[in-house]
């Protein structure tokens, strides 16, 4: 067994990486092993990384059979100890959120009226069968962007390509034109888009776009029940 492969089987058997994403991110195994030694490297030339590793992969740990709905973020938040591995979302006490995750309550409180959280832990979504996916899974400390064109794309990309492949009941979620460069990898995959939440541009599109109740209606196009996307207060 090569290193990569035994870098995925280790995933697996730590409980970081559902069975079956292990089995469709096996194109790029050796792409994994190789961000293992990158990360590895930032840690001995003490830049560090964030989320914390446990969390890197987080995105997975749910089945690939079980996901319904595509959430692409860009990057993990460089604030320190904000990332929980997925996109969007923040550690529960972290306090003020961050301004896209606001927008992102601003929007679903007009569009469903759903009172959002005093906190930014979108792990009820993630139950559900949300996958919410960073293009890059790892960042530097205070530095945005700095994982960009390390290696996670190509990652990111084939997990994309292997929903595709998989096909429906799924609907994407594309924010800003980083996440809508991605079409011609959903295949079958219906989404919808806008531009990005952050305060940079939600008002040119984003408020008023609507996007979860879309989704739902999607997903209903495709037998598939609807995203209860109120999250709770408390766990």
């Amino acid at each position: 067994m090569s290193t990569a492969v035994s870098a995925l089987a280790g995933l697996v058997e730590k409980g970081l990486v559902a069975p079956d994403w292990a089995q469709a991110l096996a194109p790029v195994d050796d792409r994994i092993a190789a961000m293992g030694r990158f990360l590895r490297e930032e840690v001995a030339a003490g830049r560090g990384y964030q989320p914390a590793g446990d969390l890197v992969f987080r995105a997975f740990r749910r089945p690939l059979a079980d996901v319904r709905v595509l959430v692409v973020g860009q990057d993990p938040y460089p604030n320190p100890s904000h990332p929980i591995g997925l996109s969007f979302a923040v550690e529960r006490h972290v306090w003020p959120l961050p301004p896209s995750l606001v927008n992102i309550y601003v929007e679903l409180r007009d569009d469903l009226g759903i009172v959002p959280p005093r906190h930014g832990d979108l792990s009820a979504w993630a139950d559900q069968g949300v996958m919410l996916l960073n293009r890059s899974l790892t960042v530097r400390p205070n530095d945005s962007n700095s994982h960009r064109g390390k290696g996670w794309e190509a990652i990111t990309e084939r997990a994309i390509t292997a929903l595709a492949e998989r096909g429906g009941p799924c609907v994407a979620i594309l924010w800003g034109r980083h996440a809508q460069s991605l079409k011609p990898l959903l295949g079958p995959i219906p989404w919808v888009e806008s531009v990005h939440p952050s305060p940079l541009s939600a008002r040119r599109g984003f408020f008023g776009s609507k996007p979860f109740s879309r989704v739902n209606r999607l997903l209903e196009e495709q037998g598939a029940d609807p995203v209860d996307w109120a999250l709770p207060e408390y766990n």
